[in-house]
């Protein structure tokens, strides 16, 4: 077998065990408004929900990427697959109310820290520099779709069985791929130990062009993760609005959800590749603005027209994920493979505090917002509420712009020609 059809079999195994991991990450939202009965909560508390998990992946993604650069990635990897399938079955089996759920569900975020950056790290160990745009837009792309399936498995059997078979579901899913992932580490050998002469204080807190880039996955991360935490409860509330059922509005709007976070499983990819060939700041940029844009549109297209709102809703869904791999790419290049952990637990402490909070900032401007009406039959929450995910959005460029000035990154602006 060539080298080039190894790389490639072996990076779609790694996928598939993803796909399987990820049913856990956000099945809560899936789920969401029947638990919002069931538990009485507010729109703020059901955000905190979704914050707590962010905190939970901080927590051990920090420390488990920082780690990556020291411990052999096999046992952090499926370790970490492992707690994230459990705690998401105890949530099936015990959660029964706000302050359950909001425990459990960070001890499953805390699970899913060990698996998202180490396996990036993985990649960019696999793949040079010409081929790892590609590679890992490829893996963010299963990873993209293993969240649309996070939501539509999930949405699913909960409209049918009820939702705590769904998460004995998705928890069965993690097993599955914690299993597939023992064909990715094989004939794994971790790469000995590369220190630098800089240290981790010149390599990443003094490395000016890492640390914009860690701050542009931020703006990033702050975008997606208010966008998808709240994309199955905005149709929800749509087709309740329609006079669907509260069962019948949970599971298309988890359908819907899912197809259009799914889509960013073919934008990564695409996305990965042409930040190959133009440059990754060009690349982040443009994309960025795009999916900005759409923040500030989408939220007032409730109520409206179901076609209108899902055509803009396909165009975000494909560009509100599109850069991630370019940002993660980006930070391979700018630093020594001895301190690509840290860098990456860096890029995880920053860019999911921002995942973290964003979530709850929707949910407070919803629960603020919620009676007021722009102009008849419109409701103005969930525009503002989608308005300051697009306000967070605008970060990024404005780090790409000053990136593009930093000479000691003027490869990240040129491509292949």
């Amino acid at each position: 077998m060539t080298k080039h059809r190894s790389d490639t079999l072996w990076l779609l195994t790694l996928c598939c065990s993803q796909i399987f991991i990820m049913l856990v990450f956000i099945n809560y939202s899936a789920i969401l408004p029947i638990l919002k009965i069931e538990w009485e909560m507010n729109n703020t508390q059901a955000g905190v929900i979704f914050s707590v998990y962010q905190l939970g992946y901080i927590a051990s993604g920090v420390l488990l990427s920082t780690l990556s650069d020291r411990l052999n990635i096999r046992w952090i990897f499926i370790t970490a697959a492992l707690w994230s399938g459990i705690a998401n079955l105890l949530f099936g089996l015990f959660a029964h109310d706000y302050l359950s759920g909001l425990i459990l569900r960070g001890l499953t975020g805390i699970g899913m820290g060990g698996t998202y950056m180490p396996g990036l790290k993985l990649v960019a160990e696999r793949f040079a520099s010409h081929q790892r745009g590609r590679a890992v837009g490829i893996y963010v792309g299963a990873l993209v779709l293993g969240a649309s399936l996070s939501l539509v498995v999930p949405g699913t059997i909960a409209g049918v069985w009820g939702w705590r078979i769904a998460m004995f579901a998705c928890s069965g899913g993690v097993f599955i791929g914690a299993c597939l992932s023992l064909l990715v580490f094989r004939d794994y050998r971790p790469a000995p130990p590369q220190p630098s002469p800089h240290g981790f204080n010149g390599e990443i807190l003094q490395n000016r062009p890492a640390l914009l880039v860690i701050l542009g996955y931020a703006s990033h991360m702050w975008e997606m993760y208010g966008m998808r935490s709240w994309l199955a409860p905005f149709f929800a509330a749509a087709l309740a609005g329609w006079g669907f059922s509260t069962a019948r509005a949970t599971a298309t709007a988890a359908a819907i959800a899912a197809a259009l976070v799914g889509i960013g499983t073919f934008s990564t990819a695409i996305t990965g590749s042409l930040s190959d060939r133009f440059g990754r700041t060009t690349t982040v940029s443009l994309v960025m603005l795009g999916s900005v844009a759409c923040s500030f549109l989408f939220g007032w297209l409730i109520n409206t027209n179901l076609w209108l709102t899902l055509l803009v809703g396909a165009v975000y869904g494909w560009l509100i994920v599109a850069e991630s791999p370019v940002f993660s790419t980006a930070l391979t290049e700018l630093v020594a493979p001895g301190y690509l952990g840290a860098a990456m637990g860096m890029q995880s402490l920053v860019g999911y505090t921002m995942g973290m909070i964003s979530p709850t900032v929707f949910g407070w401007a919803l629960d603020r917002f919620q009676n007021w009406q722009p102009w008849p039959g419109i409701n103005g929450a969930w525009g503002i509420a989608f308005t300051t995910v697009g306000l967070g959005g605008l970060l990024g460029p404005i780090c790409m712009w000053l990136l593009r000035r930093d000479p000691a990154s003027a490869r990240l602006a040129q491509g292949k020609r």
